[in-house]
């Protein structure tokens, strides 16, 4: 029997849910990974979006998630969380440990679609390297995060890249080589104890912890990402608006 969706879960179905956002400088395109509708483009002057794919090898994605952009050539990559789960039934993707998920490249000037992996378990947010080498992929059901290689002899090939004391949602180059990942809530989390639990860590270029963020437990961020002055902005689902605060020194 398929999981009974609440009313706003239904809506949400038809109008979509747009996860992971990317610019494309040159062009001024903005790249959508929407839950529902799939990988989507708005144009620089703005209006409708224009949904570039809604399915890999016959296989349709069912949870889009994120997106990142390379610069130079304007590739786009992005993953679908799972085959089986939409979005509005993510707890049942980590519950069951679904490995069904995917990461993909889109090529604007060809349309081509290429599935670099399957087989993932909950892959979420990522992040195109500095160098352009490889992608930094979040793991959220594991709490891991894994090095896609694009570049060099280790092209198409995946390897660990670091383990999370929580559930990472979407990553973010730091601007020094690392990255921040945002934590939903800790590995261990209680409704007990301290008032303030994890809400980001940020990841340095080896894969180690350099940097702990913490704050309410009533704060469950989705992204962080730093600018300068040392600024970190937060966004999360669960509030209406961005919080910004000041990043200690390391």
């Amino acid at each position: 029997m398929a999981p009974k969706l609440h009313p706003a879960e239904l809506t949400e179905s038809k109008c979509g849910r747009p996860l992971g956002l990317r610019f494309h400088n040159t062009s001024g395109n903005l790249y959508i990974a929407d839950a529902y509708k799939g990988l989507m483009r708005v144009g620089p002057r703005g209006g409708e979006a224009t949904v570039l794919a809604t399915e890999a090898d016959g296989v349709p994605f069912k949870f889009t998630n994120g997106v990142d952009v390379n610069q130079v050539t304007g590739e786009v990559y992005f993953t679908d969380s799972s085959t089986r789960f939409q979005r509005s039934q993510h707890e049942r993707v980590t519950a069951t440990g679904d490995s069904t998920g995917r990461l993909m490249k889109y090529d604007p000037t060809t349309g081509y679609l290429d599935v670099l992996q399957s087989g993932m378990t909950y892959p979420n947010g990522l992040a195109l390297s500095a160098d352009r080498s490889h992608l930094v992929v979040a793991l959220t059901g594991p709490c891991k995060l894994v090095r896609h290689w694009i570049e060099g002899p280790k092209a198409g090939t995946s390897e660990p890249f670091a383990e999370l004391p929580g559930y990472p949602d979407n990553v973010r180059p730091d601007g020094k080589g690392g990255y921040w990942v945002a934590l939903h809530r800790e590995k261990t989390e209680t409704p007990y104890g301290s008032d303030t639990h994890l809400l980001a860590v940020r990841i340095g270029r080896k894969g180690k912890i350099l940097q702990e963020l913490r704050g309410p437990k009533n704060v469950w961020p989705t992204e962080v990402i730093e600018r300068g002055g040392g600024k970190l902005y937060l966004g999360s689902v669960e509030l209406g608006h961005v919080a910004v605060v000041k990043a200690s020194a390391t």
